[in-house]
This record gives structure tokens, sequence and C-alpha cells, in this order.
């Protein structure tokens, strides 16, 4: 079965950036081209939020107009790892992170991890 594994987290100053990978195995072929890959965020008290995601077919990239201009997207299909780089934070990008596959009726989500920005 397919499984998706997230590490980078943590805690940074405003204004730092950090960088979340999440790497998938368990799937006989590239799950990267096979399926969408995004990354959702929710924070205590609020709504899941889908902050991007990137189509392998095409390379088109979305992003939440929070995020628009300070985090990116890529994908590494041959180690099949999906990146999200975060420039600019602020505090109100503090959130669990999931990385998240999807399409053809199935989703598969990674454990999540912390991202806290604070002074």
């Amino acid at each position: 079965q397919l499984q998706l594994v997230q590490s980078g987290g943590g805690l940074v100053q405003p204004g730092g950036s950090l960088r979340l990978s999440c790497v998938a195995s368990g799937f006989s072929g590239s799950a990267l081209d096979y399926f969408q890959v995004g990354w959702v965020r929710q924070a205590p008290g609020k709504e899941r939020e889908g902050v991007s995601c990137i189509s392998a077919s095409d390379g088109d990239t979305y992003y939440s107009d929070s995020v628009k201009g300070r985090f990116t997207i890529s994908t590494d299909v041959a180690k099949n790892t999906v990146y999200l780089r975060m420039n600019s934070l602020k505090p109100e990008d503090t959130a669990v992170y999931y990385c998240n596959l999807f399409g053809r009726g199935r989703d598969y989500w990674g454990q999540g991890t912390q991202v806290t920005v604070s002074s």
C-alpha cells in the first residue's frame, strides 16, 4: 500500500524559511506521475486549507492566495519526493502541514508535520 512520510517541519522565526519533504513508497510505478500531489495545512480552530498542488502531467502549479509568491512546490520523480519550500514565513503560517496524493478516485495523506513561526 502507498505510504507518505514527511519531514522538515519545526520552529522558525518570522521571515525565515523551511523546506518540507514528503516521500512516497509502496507504489508500483511512479506515484508522483500517477497522482496529483499537493500540500494542505490546518491550524487549531480553523478549517483545513489547500496550500499548493502540482500536476506532473503538465507541470502546472497552484497556490493559495495566502502563500503565493512565498511558497514553491516541486517534485523529484526519481526519488518519489515532493517538496514545499516556504520563504518569508509569517506567524499565520503556523499549522500542521500534510502532503497529499490524489486522483483516480483515491486519496493518500502523510502523517503531518508541525510548522511553528514565532519569535
